[in-house]
């Protein structure tokens, strides 16, 4: 049987770099998990997540000419759960659109944003790079005024 994109394995961490961990399939194979196909959040250090000896769940999402392997874990726990979920549809196949998630913008100008710092283990990616950008914004803002004030290049009437 060869492996085919979409197959869901059970497979031993053979071994961990800084960009993924490579997992040893059954037929003796052998495929790499990449660090953004670790965990549905970010994960800046691997060995947070996974050992050499453990034990994951993977599925199978590419498999090139040369013959690699590319693996991910978090779709492989995506399957699981929604095929472990109830049907609650009533016979209903029509998907929804998916909600907007809490952190992005939805418009609404200054009044919708909160002056009060979050702790950033909470915040998800978007929400991170939209106060990470408006920090920047504002630092580059400040040293273009200063700029132009030293240089004296500002308009005058």
């Amino acid at each position: 049987m060869g492996l085919v994109v979409g197959a869901v394995l059970e497979g031993k961490v053979t071994g961990i770099t800084k960009f993924g961990a490579f997992v040893s399939l059954p037929e003796g194979k052998s495929g790499m998990v990449h660090i953004s196909e670790v965990a549905n959040s970010f994960v800046s250090d691997i060995k947070e997540f996974l050992k050499e000896g453990d034990t994951v769940r993977v599925k199978v999402i590419n498999v090139d000419d040369a013959g690699r392997i590319n693996l991910s874990i978090k779709r492989a726990q995506e399957n699981q759960q929604q095929s472990a979920a109830p049907a609650r549809t009533g016979g209903n196949t029509e998907r929804r659109a998916p909600r907007p998630r809490t952190g992005q913008f939805q418009g609404g100008g200054r009044a919708s944003q909160s002056k009060q710092p979050r702790d950033p283990s909470t915040m998800t990616f978007e929400d991170k790079l939209k106060m990470f950008m408006a920090d920047s914004e504002s630092r580059m803002a400040d040293i273009r005024h200063n700029t132009d004030r030293k240089s004296g290049s500002r308009r005058r009437k």
